[in-house]
């Protein structure tokens, strides 16, 4: 009873809205309105008005372009530089470390990633956006990198020319292999930014939309696979050949197979020290977040600890344990890069382009919308363009945002892009001066560092579980995109997980979901009658919905659709009525027939009854009326024709965005189809833009009028009632 009260009091509550006006098609309605004159301007004037220059338009240009010129001035000392300069300092410890183990990743020596992890980051400080992100080396990308760099220069252990044997020579040949893999990188990182700058230039930041998050996810797990692959000939200490290209995943594991029993039992332990001592500091840095001030830098603290060990028990000559080697010291000068490299890795180049865009700007969506600020991706394009650009005229190799560190530079009090040039700065004092120290840490440890860091990407195995509850398309994208990087190679899976999600797009729009409508009693609310008790359908009107766009790919659908859902085909109408009329024709004909030889008959039965003196009885005899009537019935004259059991047809076009031609002449044909089978088809809730393309497509005509277009689906229904009466009056 208290249920019941409640329920009325709730109806008492709830607001109502009562509008009386005129049943409006789209031809009534615009001669009501009155459009807003506008004055079109011509190619020219378009031009004059962009190269048109004032001193507001070239200062909003030159922030836009630097953007530190808009915030720097206005940064609050006080407020913001004890946090970002401790976050500078927890992310410059994270950014050494990493640098020199992404570098094993992208094929270079250790100090190219040092590199890497200075210039980028400090120009970024200039041109970036973002407040919060972590430019620098990244694991997705490095190894992307390094795939190019071993494809262009094989790994090859012998090589021919050198002797095996001479370790002067086998030196040599080392040395002069990195070279040229450092000048694949270098030129990559080049091409990439060009490309990268060129977009943001053209404002063509939209391409990252193209990268949806099941594909991005479901590429970066294929990468962490493949990097937890090229790292385990490092944790074990065995030499083998690194492979690119497809299968290159299967290649490695089976060469890491084959010389297992070469492991280095040094190397191991080292590296599975370090492993334990990074998951544990982790797990610590998580369960005490809020407690701790700082995170523990434990992948610091496992290099020092690794090169304290190394350099005092001399691993590399007691255990023969590899080790970073040479860093030199200082800064290089800068060098411009191969150009002649250019056209074997271009396909490569925008494909790390559009990768490291990617990975950056949803990365810095996510701590803008956080901290309530926004950020151009076009002008994040051009940033990392000019990152990657200059960056390799310094011999740095591609850079990205990295997630791991752009949660530590946020976490620990990061406020503004001074965090990012702080970090760069540690790294820039390493290179400069303490460099040398690192030369006997074990590649053992940078491994682990590597595999440790992969834990977050290898947890997006969940997103299987996750994306099958939610959508089995979304799931489709994230498992093409897995394998296809897994098995084909990064730059070819990325390539096909692109043109899967593209075909996923067609198939929705070329399937979509097709609805019969029906009115909720007593209100201008229609919804799908297959769906709820309450909505009933008008007699004699169907209402008809497809929820996408109507185009060349969905046109049959739409068309066969729209005849199954309403029961009304008139091709098999109009093919019933020819069938009936033939049959009515053949029975007409079958009568007159009939009714020949009746009168035949009657004829030869006069001639007998004039011969036999037999007179007829008021001119008629009686044989002749019997047969007549006999042979040529009333219903022979009665002829039925197949109706369809509704009056009128209206398509709801709320979903439809855009018709193309094909849709267009559809359409046409259906309105015409219907109507001569006597059903009206009216069309409800056009937009505007799909009102213009079917102007502008010559879809009205004397017979296919605006008036068969109305503002909304009740309108028709009610427009429909009317006509319906009218023609039973």
């Amino acid at each position: 009873m208290e249920h019941a009260q409640e329920h009325e009091a709730c109806l008492e509550q709830t607001q109502k809205y009562c509008v009386e006006r005129p049943i409006y098609n789209q031809e009534l309605l615009q001669g009501k309105l009155h459009r807003r004159e506008r004055t079109p301007q011509t190619l020219s004037q378009k031009i004059a008005h962009s190269c048109r220059c004032s001193s507001k338009k070239a200062k909003s240009h030159l922030y836009s372009f630097l953007p530190i010129l808009k915030w720097l001035p206005r940064y609050p000392v006080k407020e913001y530089l004890l946090g970002d300069i401790i976050s500078g300092i927890s992310t410059g410890v994270m950014q050494l470390p990493q640098g020199l183990a992404y570098a094993l990743l992208a094929a270079v020596p250790p100090v190219f990633g040092l590199y890497s992890s200075f210039y980028p980051v400090f120009l970024y400080t200039f041109f970036g956006t973002s407040k919060h992100i972590s430019i620098g080396t990244f694991a997705v990308i490095s190894m992307m990198v390094g795939g190019v760099a071993v494809r262009q220069v094989p790994d090859e252990i012998i090589s021919v020319g050198y002797n095996s044997t001479n370790s002067t020579d086998s030196l040599e040949y080392y040395s002069a292999r990195d070279a040229k893999r450092v000048q694949i990188a270098v030129t990559l990182a080049f091409l990439s930014g060009i490309i990268q700058l060129c977009l943001g230039l053209l404002r063509f930041g939209f391409v990252a939309i193209y990268l949806t998050e099941p594909l991005v996810r479901g590429f970066t797990t294929a990468a962490a696979v493949h990097v937890f692959t090229s790292q385990l000939k490092y944790l074990l200490g065995i030499k083998t050949k690194r492979y690119s290209g497809p299968l290159s995943v299967v290649y490695s594991i089976a060469a890491v197979l084959s010389k297992i029993t070469t492991t280095n039992i040094a190397a191991l332990i080292v590296g599975l020290t370090c492993i334990v001592l990074l998951l544990v500091g982790k797990e610590i840095n998580l369960r005490f977040k809020k407690k701790l001030p700082v995170p523990i830098p434990m992948e610091i603290i496992v290099v020092i600890i690794g090169t304290g060990v190394s350099a005092g028990m001399n691993l590399s000559e007691s255990y023969r344990v590899d080790v970073v080697g040479n860093i030199p010291q200082g800064l290089r000068p800068p060098a411009v890069p191969e150009i002649q490299l250019i056209p074997a890795v271009f396909v490569d180049a925008i494909a790390i382009a559009i990768v490291g865009f990617s990975m950056a700007v949803s990365m810095a969506k996510i701590f803008a919308l956080k901290h309530g600020y926004t950020i151009d991706g076009n002008q994040e394009l051009i940033a990392l363009g000019i990152c990657n650009s200059v960056g390799s005229f310094f011999q740095s190799f591609s850079v990205t945002c990295s997630m791991s560190r752009s949660l530590v530079q946020e976490s620990t009090g990061g406020k503004t892009q001074i965090a990012g040039a702080l970090s760069s700065i540690m790294v820039l004092l390493v290179i400069v001066a303490i460099g040398y120290l690192f030369e006997p840490l074990p590649q053992t440890v940078l491994a682990a560092i590597v595999m440790v860091n992969l834990k977050g990407m290898f947890k997006q195995f969940g997103d299987v579980a996750h994306f099958w509850k939610t959508s089995k398309i979304e799931l489709a994208i994230w498992v093409v995109a897995f394998v296809a990087s897994l098995f084909l190679g990064l730059d070819y899976g990325l390539l096909t997980a692109v043109a899967f999600a593209m075909i996923t797009v067609i198939y929705r729009t070329q399937s979509p979901q097709y609805r019969i409508l029906g009115q909720i009693p007593g209100t201008d609310i229609y919804c799908d009658v297959e769906e709820y008790e309450e909505v009933k359908e008008y007699p004699g009107i169907k209402i008809f919905q497809a929820n996408a766009s109507l185009y060349f790919a969905n046109s049959d659908s739409y068309t066969s659709a729209l005849k199954k859902k309403t029961g009304v085909d008139p091709c098999a109408i109009l093919a019933a009525r020819r069938k009936a009329q033939k049959r009515h024709a053949r029975e007409i004909k079958a009568a007159n027939k009939l009714r020949k030889k009746a009168t035949n008959d009657v004829e030869a039965s006069v001639k007998h009854e004039i011969a036999n003196d037999e007179l007829p009885v008021n001119g008629k005899f009686a044989s002749e009326d019997a047969s007549v009537q006999d042979t040529s019935p009333d219903e022979h004259e009665h002829f039925v024709e197949p109706k369809p059991n509704i009056h009128s047809l209206i398509l709801d076009f709320t979903p439809v965005n855009f018709v193309d031609s094909v849709g267009a002449k559809t359409l046409k044909s259906i309105i015409k189809e219907y109507r001569e089978v006597g059903v009206c088809v009216c069309i409800a809730s056009c937009s505007g833009p799909a009102l213009i393309e079917l102007t502008r497509l010559n879809f009205f005509d004397s017979t296919v009028t605006r008036e068969l277009l109305f503002h909304s689906i009740h309108d028709a229904v009610l427009a429909c009632q009317v006509k319906d009466r009218s023609v039973s009056q």
